[in-house]
């Protein structure tokens, strides 16, 4: 198997700046997207999202929990005022919408290679952030084939 794996870099020094540049955007907007994907969760479980259900949700403390609501809020995703639960913004639920989608393809692609679902569905958290929309295309192109078949 290492055979098949030349020695020799493929990709230029400006592609692979390119792509280290994109690991490092794909990371900073991953907690916004986390966040998003699950106030939007709560909100369709329970009717509502509240900070200290997120923080349990999140395994983090409740300062953070705060201090991300308050970037969420100054980035318009949502509204949120104390003591009250947090609502998404029109900008929020689209943003919630296109995350469950991309993590939808992603676990849809692993279980058609054979992952089982709680394995895919958990691999799907890190790898949603980080995979094109031009590559999610092609996962969906394959999966759909793969199912006609």
């Amino acid at each position: 198997m290492t055979e098949q794996f030349s020695k020799k870099p493929v990709r230029t020094v400006d592609a692979q700046a390119s792509g280290f540049e994109a690991v490092r955007t794909a990371h900073q907007s991953e907690i916004v997207e986390d966040y998003i994907e699950l106030i939007a969760e709560l909100i369709d479980l329970s009717g509502s999202a509240r900070p200290v259900e997120i923080a349990e949700r999140l395994g983090v403390a409740q300062p953070t929990v705060s201090k991300n609501l308050v970037r969420l809020k100054r980035e318009g995703l949502i509204l949120h005022e104390p003591y009250r639960a947090i609502q998404l913004t029109d900008a929020g639920q689209h943003l919630a919408e296109a995350c469950r989608k991309r993590h939808r393809i992603v676990v849809d692609l692993l279980i058609t290679l054979g992952v089982p679902r709680e394995i895919a569905e958990h691999d799907a958290e890190g790898i949603e952030h980080h995979v094109s929309d031009e590559t999610l295309e092609k996962f969906l192109e394959f999966t759909d084939k793969a199912s006609k078949s």
